[in-house]
């Protein structure tokens, strides 16, 4: 008697574990109350001193990043976006880092060492509630040119998922929208 217990107790365990994997992959492709909604603008002051408006990047595809210097999952994924970014930048990719940090002194040590070549903005508490709430890091947003999110992924990223994802964008950009190879990016 105590088995059958047992195993129909680990059973609904099991189911409610799938239903919650289930309900985690729809929420990467659909964040709540997205439904391809729009990306909220933002306006972050960058390392260099400037400012990152997000909507100056409109008609890029846009992977936004956040992540901080502490973050040892954000480490592993820097080197892979960097690579992201020169392979796929004259196809329209921009990557945006939004650090977490405090202070931006790290984060420029940081940009440094890993050669980041993609703008990186200073975050602040604010930023996270625009996004839903940034309680764990990394956090990226796949934004398609239109400005609408088209996937959320918490946690370290699969790389192969996040390519995938972003040569789909691509092929949804009519040809004569697509920027020429040669084309120069103004950021």
């Amino acid at each position: 008697m105590m088995s059958k217990k047992l195993v129909i107790g680990f059973a609904a365990v099991i189911i409610v574990f799938l239903f919650m994997l289930a309900h985690s992959r729809f929420r990467e492709r659909h964040p709540p109350g997205s439904h391809r909604s729009l990306a909220p603008d933002f306006v972050l002051p960058d390392i260099n001193g400037g400012n990152l408006q997000l909507s100056d990047f409109r008609g890029k595809v846009v992977l936004l990043d956040f992540w901080a210097t502490w973050c040892e999952p954000c480490r592993e994924e820097t080197p892979h976006f960097v690579e992201l970014q020169d392979r796929y930048r004259d196809q329209g990719l921009q990557i945006i880092g939004v650090s977490m940090d405090d202070d931006d002194t790290p984060v420029r040590q940081f940009y440094k060492q890993f050669k980041v070549n993609y703008p990186v903005a200073m975050g602040n508490a604010k930023i996270g509630e625009l996004y839903g709430g940034i309680l764990g890091l990394p956090i990226a947003f796949l934004i398609a040119p239109d400005g609408s999110i088209h996937a959320r992924h918490d946690g370290a990223v699969n790389i192969d998922i996040i390519e995938a994802e972003i040569n789909e964008l691509f092929a949804s950009i009519p040809r004569e929208k697509r920027p020429s190879p040669s084309a120069e990016s103004n950021h």
